[in-house]
C-alpha cells in the first residue's frame, strides 16, 4: 500500500465559518474578488482566449433553479487552470464571494504552511488528501456546500495531466452527484493552451500572449439517472461509477471536438 505523506493542517480551515462568521466574511471578501480580477486580466487581456458556448457557463452560474447546486468539471493541464479559467465569468460573478466556486486543492501543495492554508481557504479551496477516498472530510464538506445550492468546481482527473493523455476520472464527482438530496446541475468544459500560458516546469513563470481555447459543453441533468439507480438499489460504488462514466463520456466528446478543430474555430 502506498504511503501518503502527512503534511500538518493545523486545524480544519472552515471551522471559522460558524465560529467567527464576520471574520470569514472579511477574509472571503478580501481574497475572492482580488483573485477574480487577476484571473480576468490574465485570461482575457494577457492571453488570446476564445471561449465557445460561454453562455451555458454564465447561465449555470447565475440562473439555475433556487437551491440547486452546480458542479463544473474540466480537464487539468496547468497549475494555473484554477483560478485563471474563472476569468471566463463576468465581472459581477468574480466580485461576489457568495457566487464563486468552491474547489478541492491538494493539501500537500496548498496547505503545507499556515499562510498558504489561510490564503487558499479564504479563496474557497478545500484541502483534499490524495488517496483518502471519496468519503474524506473535504468531500463531505463539498457535499454540504452543494446541498446549500453552491457551486463546486472539480478537476476529476485528480492531477495535472501533463501528457494530455486519455481522460480517466476519479469517482469523487460521482459521489457528489449521487449523494445530493437535490441532484446538482453538472456542466463540463474542456480547454487547451493553459500549459503554454504557465508551463509545467520551473521556474513556473506565466507567458502572456498564448492562445487558450475553451469549449463549454451542454449541461447534464442527471436526476433521472440517479433516481433510476436508487430505484433499482444500485450499490454506492456502482452508482458513483455510472455517473462518473457519463461525465467522462461528455468530457471526451468535448476533448475530441477541441483537438480536431482548426485554430480559432470548432467543427
Amino acid at each position: 500500500m502506498a504511503v501518503i505523506p502527512q503534511y500538518a493542517i493545523p486545524a480544519w480551515p472552515f471551522n471559522v465559518i460558524k465560529s467567527h462568521p464576520r471574520l470569514w466574511r472579511l477574509r472571503n471578501t478580501l481574497i475572492v474578488p482580488s483573485v477574480g480580477v487577476a484571473s480576468k486580466l490574465f485570461l482575457e487581456y494577457l492571453c488570446k482566449t476564445v471561449v465557445h458556448n460561454r453562455e451555458a457557463l454564465l447561465d449555470a452560474v447565475g440562473n439555475r433553479q433556487p437551491g440547486q447546486g452546480l458542479i463544473t468539471v474540466s480537464n487539468h493541464h496547468s497549475c494555473i487552470d484554477d483560478p485563471a479559467l474563472n476569468g471566463m465569468l463576468q465581472w459581477r460573478h468574480l466580485l461576489s464571494p457568495d457566487v464563486m466556486r468552491w474547489s478541492p486543492a491538494a493539501h500537500d501543495i496548498c496547505f503545507t504552511r499556515p499562510l498558504y492554508g489561510w490564503f487558499f481557504s479564504s479563496g474557497k479551496c478545500v484541502p483534499i488528501v490524495r488517496g483518502e477516498g471519496v468519503y474524506q472530510r473535504a468531500m463531505a464538506f463539498l457535499l454540504e456546500r452543494l446541498q446549500l445550492g453552491d457551486w463546486v468546481h472539480i478537476f476529476p482527473e485528480g492531477r495535472i495531466n501533463i501528457e494530455h493523455a486519455h481522460l480517466r476520472l476519479k469517482w469523487g464527482v460521482g459521489r457528489l452527484v449521487c449523494d445530493c438530496s437535490l441532484c446538482p446541475l453538472v456542466l463540463p468544459f474542456y480547454h487547451l493552451g493553459m500549459d503554454a500560458a504557465l508551463p509545467n516546469r520551473t521556474p513556473y513563470v506565466p507567458r502572456p500572449g498564448q492562445r487558450v481555447t475553451v469549449l463549454v459543453g451542454r449541461p447534464l441533468e442527471l436526476a433521472a439517472e440517479v433516481a433510476e439507480l436508487r430505484r433499482r438499489r444500485a450499490t454506492a460504488r456502482e452508482a458513483r461509477q455510472t455517473v462518473t462514466d457519463r461525465i467522462q463520456s461528455e468530457l471526451e466528446r468535448l476533448r475530441t471536438r477541441v483537438n480536431v478543430a482548426p485554430a480559432g474555430g470548432l467543427p
